[in-house]
């Protein structure tokens, strides 16, 4: 749905908002309970990359999600683990000669391990909280090529090497509220919100002359200087990270559909690090509009397998708050996506196709025209159930 969270229902897990890990209890169980909700999610990325002069391709698999919910009374705990981001290039450039001058590569990422808690104050209104760590390592190297007079490549060639060991602990503040107008209809609001954090970082750098066998590539390094960076107060630095605010609002008709809209700040121009000194970049303030629903033709028809499927779209335009050579980068976005029964009754297979752009040629930069293909897993059942009968 273009990433609209406004909507919370029973047998989907909503990581965004933290108040959505409780609930009414289920009138199909005589409102005794509520499911234990698991989910798992697998994402593929293609992506076409356009210069002024130039294009290429690249592809991405990546595991998305993995959560749990459990229901408590009142009460709803959420745990489960996000990847929050990736890193992972190969680039190189050349000289005026059409040689390789450098070669550059990364790779490494950052991942959120949450717990959570919510209540349910009212029959409308939930609040919940989760704390995330953060934690994982971001690694790249700088290869230099060196020729001599005849423009041969020496036998020994330049690299440098950095690595950042990142770990940290951030908040998340939500609320949810849902309520019956007239004509059968439902409206929906949420709120969240996570303060600014920093996460500490733990550098290395390293120098080295290698030498690369023409054949396979492999970099054999002869010797490796450890750079000191405790004198330059650069072995243990703090990445500074941006306060998120979002606001939703939706209506719709319980169990057949729903249009919602939402609107993301983030205070992106805090971030930095001391050990990340790029000339030609920036940060600022970015944002994030999300329009978005869904629709199920009749959830009750058992005969009729089509009718029951949840059918959904929906479209964002973001200000990513980077800004490379002057030009802010921009992403837009059209997703859809089905809601498939499978399994037991309240389990389901979700399926999303999204294309979209981001960037821009302009200043000799990159234009990425991407498709994304999801699919997650919902699985429901009831684990705690009281008997009526010894």
């Amino acid at each position: 749905m273009g990433g609209l969270s406004v909507y919370n229902d029973s047998i989907h897990m909503n990581f965004r908002n933290p108040a959505s890990y409780t609930g009414k209890n289920m009138f199909s169980f005589n409102n005794e309970g509520r499911l234990v909700k698991f989910t798992v999610g697998l994402g593929h990325t293609e992506t076409e990359l356009k210069t002024s002069t130039d294009n290429s391709e690249t592809t991405n698999t990546s595991f998305d999600y993995l959560g749990l919910n459990l229901p408590m009374g009142k009460f709803g705990l959420g745990l489960g683990l996000i990847p929050y981001s990736s890193v992972g290039y190969k680039l190189q450039s050349s000289n005026d000669q059409n040689q390789i001058q450098y070669k550059y590569s990364g790779n490494g990422g950052l991942n959120k391990v949450f717990l959570g808690i919510a209540y349910q104050l009212t029959g409308n209104f939930s609040l919940g909280f989760d704390v995330r760590y953060n934690f994982g390592n971001i690694q790249n190297s700088a290869l230099e090529y060196l020729y001599d007079d005849e423009s041969l490549p020496l036998a020994y060639q330049a690299r440098e090497q950095n690595r950042s060991d990142l770990s940290g602990l951030n908040f998340n503040f939500g609320m949810i509220y849902k309520s019956i107008l007239k004509n059968n209809l439902e409206l929906h609001a949420s709120f969240v919100y996570s303060p600014e954090y920093n996460m500490s970082s733990r550098n290395s750098r390293t120098f080295a002359s290698v030498v690369i066998n023409p054949i396979t590539e492999l970099e054999f390094p002869v010797n490796e200087i450890n750079v000191n960076l405790e004198t330059m107060g650069l072995e243990n630095t703090r990445l500074f990270m941006p306060s998120k605010t979002n606001f939703g609002i939706g209506i719709g008709s319980p169990r057949k559909w729903l249009l919602g809209l939402e609107y993301t700040f983030l205070t992106s121009s805090v971030f930095s690090n001391d050990i990340i000194n790029i000339e030609n970049s920036e940060f600022e303030d970015s944002s994030k509009i999300t329009l978005g629903g869904f629709y199920i033709p009749d959830y009750e028809s058992f005969g009729k397998f089509w009718n029951r499927v949840v059918y959904r779209a929906g479209l964002y335009s973001e200000k990513t708050g980077l800004v490379i050579n002057d030009e802010s980068i921009n992403e837009f976005g059209i997703s859809f996506g089905l809601g498939i029964p499978a399994g037991g009754l309240f389990s389901n297979v979700n399926t999303t196709f999204e294309f979209g752009k981001r960037g821009t040629t302009n200043s000799n930069l990159v234009e990425e025209n991407f498709i994304n293909f999801k699919i997650s897993l919902s699985l429901n059942d009831r684990w705690f159930v009281k008997r009526k009968f010894n």
